[in-house]
């Protein structure tokens, strides 16, 4: 486990073939096909690799289900284990498309549409997926063979992977979906080019091919060479390699929210002064951010500093940061006051700020000193993600779309407690007279965000409505209650 307590992400994918068109798992009679135009639920798949044998993975359907091939050539998907029949290797070719060939039959997987075999000798182009990823596409970069993570460096122009804990927003990466390659891009918008400059276009230096080595990614280049970290600063850019090692592996990970915290007296809470938590900072460092790390049971929270401590209960309610363990002292539950939040300790009282500005948690109700504001530092460019797919802005309208398989990059805003949603054109989300998200407002519209549960946020209008997505994919303002319609991947 690396040092954040992070694990590296499930890697989840769609696989198109060579007309377009996505392999899908349909629910009924557990058959599989290759029909579909976009990616969406049924056309993800979970890659697991053989414990023994690191060569031999499984591809999981969205029902739970593992692809499987017999000795006829016949492909299924209704397994719900893993056997003989299911290991497959992968077989990459020098333009990132991956050939799927029965271990156990040594036969490899393709076709089109209703008519899929595992029965060919050879590959050819019907035989050949694209790896389309579908986990969330904004997350940490683990080096493999450094174990630091990758982060903008501002001042050199370039990304450096130096960084033991990913801090900031700085080690935000996203991952941009082009052709069928994918664009690093750093929180200023700016892509990664295989020389490890950065540029604000994305061109045929920012396309890299993605491919797996032991469950590992590795970025591909126009030239065929692979990125690595170089020098001492781990400057990202292509190697001479042209055949990955461990230098060339990485990992991607969940990047948790990290936030800034103001109390009623208008200062940061910081650990500046020490050990024990108070707000009387008036800037914004490290020293005032706190990593919100939720529960994926009881959704009670840990808030971790920059030197891996956790917020901690002590003796009379007391907070400081002298735990390194997660533990029931250090969980606290999150209230979601609209423009400010609470903080109950376990010992079920609220946090409140003293008058020397030391927070303890003694009180038994909410007034405004135990009231504080949560700004996310670490999103400034929003994607989300519901059970339907990504937000994107409707084709021939102004109104917003939350079931698209790909997805729009949105810029977020604070603004005291509340926050401004604007979309690459500049112009911001409103919630019309019919309940309907548009996105082509002129003037901001306070939005309240609320991290919710593990990964996955709530957004309220000015209103208090939850923003869901309808069946037909539309974004509506209209949620009177928190369904699983209005939690968004982030």
């Amino acid at each position: 486990m690396p040092a954040n307590g992070n694990r590296p992400l499930k890697l989840q994918f769609g696989l198109i073939n060579h007309e377009g068109r996505y392999l899908t798992a349909e629910a009924f009679g557990f058959k599989v096909n290759a029909s579909a135009p976009s990616l969406k639920k049924k056309q993800i798949w979970t890659l697991e690799q053989d414990s023994q044998d690191t060569q031999v993975v499984y591809l999981r359907s969205h029902l739970g289900r593992y692809l499987a091939s017999d000795k006829d050539g016949k492909v299924t998907c209704e397994a719900d284990g893993q056997n003989s029949d299911c290991r497959f290797l992968i077989v990459a070719q020098s333009d990132g498309r991956w050939a799927l060939q029965s271990e156990q039959h040594l036969r490899f997987f393709g076709g089109s549409r209703d008519y899929l075999s595992c029965f060919a000798q050879v590959i050819t182009d019907a035989e050949l997926w694209a790896v389309h990823l579908a986990l969330h596409p904004q997350a940490n970069l683990l080096s493999v063979a450094r174990k630091r993570y990758a982060h903008l460096s501002m001042e050199d122009g370039e990304i450096a992977v130096d960084m033991n804990i990913p801090w900031g927003v700085a080690a935000l990466l996203t991952l941009v979906y082009l052709d069928g390659k994918y664009c690093l891009k750093t929180c200023d918008s700016r892509f990664l080019s295989n020389d490890g400059k950065l540029s604000m276009q994305s061109s045929r230096a920012t396309a890299f091919t993605l491919e797996l080595k032991c469950g590992k990614l590795a970025f591909k280049d126009c030239e065929g060479k692979y990125l690595s970290p170089m020098g001492p600063t781990g400057t990202l850019r292509s190697g001479r390699c042209s055949k990955p090692g461990k230098d060339e592996l990485f990992d991607l990970e969940e990047s948790h929210p990290q936030v800034v915290l103001m109390a009623a007296n208008g200062r940061y809470v910081s650990i500046r002064q020490g050990v024990s938590l108070a707000a009387n900072q008036e800037d914004e460092t490290d020293m005032e951010t706190f990593q919100m790390e939720i529960d994926k049971e009881t959704r009670k929270c840990t808030l971790r500093t920059s030197q891996g401590n956790y917020w901690d209960l002590v003796a009379h309610g007391g907070i400081q940061i002298t735990a390194s363990e997660v533990s029931a002292n250090t969980m606290f539950s999150v209230e979601w006051l609209g423009h400010r939040v609470a903080l109950k300790a376990n010992n079920g009282k609220y946090i409140c700020t003293k008058k020397n500005g030391q927070l303890l948690a003694v009180s038994d109700s909410i007034g405004e000193d135990e009231q504080l504001t949560l700004k996310l530092i670490n999103r400034p460019m929003l994607i989300l993600r519901g059970e339907n797919g990504f937000i994107c802005h409707h084709k021939n309208s102004n109104l917003l779309d939350g079931s698209r398989s790909v997805y729009d990059i949105f810029s977020l805003q604070f603004s005291n407690g509340a926050y401004h949603i604007k979309g690459v054109d500049g112009r911001f989300w409103y919630v019309n007279s019919a309940g309907l998200v548009c996105s082509d407002g002129e003037a901001p519209e306070d939005f309240t965000l609320e991290l919710l549960e593990h990964g996955r946020l709530a957004i309220r209008d000015k209103g208090g409505k939850y923003l869901r997505g309808d069946q037909g994919g539309t974004l509506k303002g209209d949620g009177l209650s928190l369904s699983s319609s209005a939690l968004w991947e982030y």
